[in-house]
């Protein structure tokens, strides 16, 4: 018997500070419905998802900001069909005065077709969103790593 044959990701689950903040930043860029929330005082969460299928948890129990320098989330990312769908999320992250780390869509690497956008959520928290083919032939951000890697 082979263990975790059928292994996959379930959800991601992010400290946050401010859950109210947070809850209006992802609904509003990915379009996640809440599944599930918690509100007593000192224990608020909430479950966020699509379709019923749980994808994000939320917890408010940190305090200042991700700091990329310590252990732990390096990034998360989603995957989308289409470079359109990308370019349609970069504006409404525009809108939402987010801070992205790269102009635009940007290849995963020098000659790729995938690429996509990177910002962070409320909190400094790194995100990507991006799409398998369409982000040739722009000039990758980085030379000699993945575009994810490194930012």
């Amino acid at each position: 018997m082979s263990k975790a044959k059928t292994l996959q990701t379930g959800h991601v689950g992010l400290n946050v500070t401010d859950l109210d903040r947070s809850l209006a930043f992802y609904r509003e860029v990915f379009d996640f419905e809440v599944l599930a929330e918690g509100k007593d005082d000192g224990r608020r969460w909430a479950f966020l998802g699509r379709d019923a299928q749980l994808l994000v948890t939320l917890w408010q129990q940190s305090e200042g900001t991700f700091d990329t320098a310590r252990p732990g989330l390096h990034h998360l990312s989603f995957q989308v069909e289409s470079i359109d769908e990308v370019k349609a999320t970069e504006q409404v992250l525009r809108g939402l005065g987010a801070e992205f780390t790269y102009q635009g869509v940007v290849p995963h690497g020098e000659s790729a077709a995938s690429g996509g956008i990177f910002f962070t959520d409320p909190d400094g928290i790194r995100l990507e969103i991006y799409a398998p083919t369409g982000a040739d032939p722009a000039a990758a951000p980085t030379a000699g790593a993945p575009t994810c890697g490194f930012f």
